[in-house]
């Protein structure tokens, strides 16, 4: 059902967090969901979760693009309500988790949160062909260029006067710079 095949954590340094949750199962019994316990690994795109720490492969896995995190106390009705967090997705399952404390569930939202903000920022792609600096608008080869944009006012001259292009106002009774 899920675009992202099931497949290991390929590079274990993109790791945003991992740790234990229990994950409500989709399948309902007898006496309702099921919490199971899933060790739990996001890294930069996508969340992973297996049966235990050891697993080589997951149980499942999906892309967190496009998905909402956010603290769902409504979950349970027990004492452990206020550890329960949801990822929503419009059109695409809602995974509910449980974290062991209230404080790792917020941690977790926190961290989701960070990466769909992050995820969903415009980001400028850059071309390693266009090397070249392109905003460089002094050109240090040509010495007369780079000697007209070196010159300096002389402030100790009061004889200058101000053109209409400087950018200095001299106010009324007032000397330039003098000291």
């Amino acid at each position: 059902l899920e675009e992202a095949p099931l497949k290991p954590v390929q590079d274990p340094g993109n790791i945003l967090m991992q740790g234990y949750l229990e994950k409500r199962s989709r399948e309902h019994s007898f006496f309702g969901s099921e919490w199971q316990k899933r060790w739990c690994v996001l890294n930069r795109r996508t969340f992973y979760y297996y049966a235990n720490e050891k697993s080589k492969h997951p149980k499942g896995t999906f892309s967190i693009e496009n998905y909402s995190a956010r603290l769902a106390f409504h979950l349970r009705k027990d004492s452990r309500k206020r550890c329960c967090f949801e990822l929503i997705c419009p059109g695409k399952r809602t995974y509910e988790f449980t974290a062991p404390s209230p404080a790792e569930a917020e941690d977790w939202v926190d961290q989701i949160q960070f990466l769909l903000k992050d995820l969903s920022s415009l980001t400028i792609p850059y071309d390693e062909e266009d090397e070249e600096e392109l905003y460089n608008d002094v050109d240090s080869s040509d010495s007369v260029n780079a000697a007209s944009h070196n010159t300096t006012l002389n402030q100790d001259d009061p004889n200058i006067e101000m053109g209409e292009d400087d950018i200095y106002e001299v106010l009324p009774g007032k000397q330039p710079n003098q000291q």
